[in-house]
């Protein structure tokens, strides 16, 4: 039988992903390194805030945050876990119901505020069309989440960023996925005045051949289109029903595109 494991896009084994709350005007300057060297990232956005000086306007949305990932973080930025959960509700839907007047997708991720949440909290956000959301802490690990909803990142950038890097790329077995996960908020690099730490990150980490730089709502596609595809029960052919690509790695030889709505002998 063939031995099959998946991959992320291009057939690669690493991803890197960002993900920064809260919408400060800081985001202009993050967005600004993320795109000179190719970093994707997900922006989690207060839409109820939006009239403070300090965030980002609504109307910047469509240009400022395209090719990145505009989520959730609740319309107010309540401590949801104190809430009682229509209110939780109302927060996430008004909040996606706002975003989504500006980004013109689907908003489907979550941070959630002040990392409050509850069993319940969890729960309920497969109905509100939620598909992930952050915690907060540091796994200082490069594993796939297992709970999407309790998604756990490698670290904040305050966190061993550059050690935890230097890690990453470091990383060579094909026979694993491994994801860097890297949160915070943009506004702490102008209190602590580092901003050369992400700057030297970036630089550091972009360009490489063998690292998929995705957004969190990319990487949770990617998983479930992965789970979608039909194996034969020998592993001889596959059938892709998603509306995307998919790859795969087939006896550890070169990485097979299984294109979108096509069956391909293994």
């Amino acid at each position: 039988m063939n031995k099959v494991y998946c991959c992320f896009p291009g057939g690669k084994h690493k991803a890197l992903t960002m993900s920064y709350d809260d919408g400060r005007v800081q985001d202009r300057r993050l967005i600004d390194i993320f795109n000179r060297y190719g970093i994707k990232g997900t922006f989690h956005l207060n839409s109820g805030l939006f009239d403070r000086s300090d965030r980002v306007k609504p109307e910047e949305i469509p240009t400022l945050y395209r090719g990145h990932e505009v989520a959730c973080h609740t319309a107010t930025h309540p401590t949801i876990a104190r809430c009682p959960l229509p209110a939780v509700a109302q927060e996430v839907l008004e909040d996606r119901k706002t975003l989504e007047k500006y980004t013109g997708y689907p908003v489907r991720g979550l941070s959630y505020p002040n990392g409050s949440v509850s069993r319940d909290i969890e729960n309920l956000l497969p109905a509100l069309g939620i598909r992930y959301s952050r915690v907060v802490g540091s796994s200082d690990s490069f594993d796939l989440p297992e709970n999407p909803y309790r998604w756990l990142a490698t670290c904040h950038h305050s966190h061993r960023l550059l050690e935890l890097g230097e890690q990453f790329l470091g990383l060579f077995k094909k026979q694993y996925l491994y994801l860097m996960y890297v949160w915070g908020h943009s506004y702490e690099f102008d209190d602590k005045g580092n901003w050369e730490l992400m700057e030297d990150f970036c630089r550091m980490m972009g360009g490489k051949d063998d690292i998929w730089y995705c957004t969190n709502i990319e990487l949770m596609d990617c998983m479930d289109d992965y789970a979608r595809l039909q194996f034969a029960a020998d592993n001889s052919f596959v059938y892709n029903p998603n509306g995307r690509d998919c790859w795969i790695s087939v006896n550890d030889g070169a990485p097979v595109c299984i294109p979108a709505g096509r069956q391909v002998n293994l």
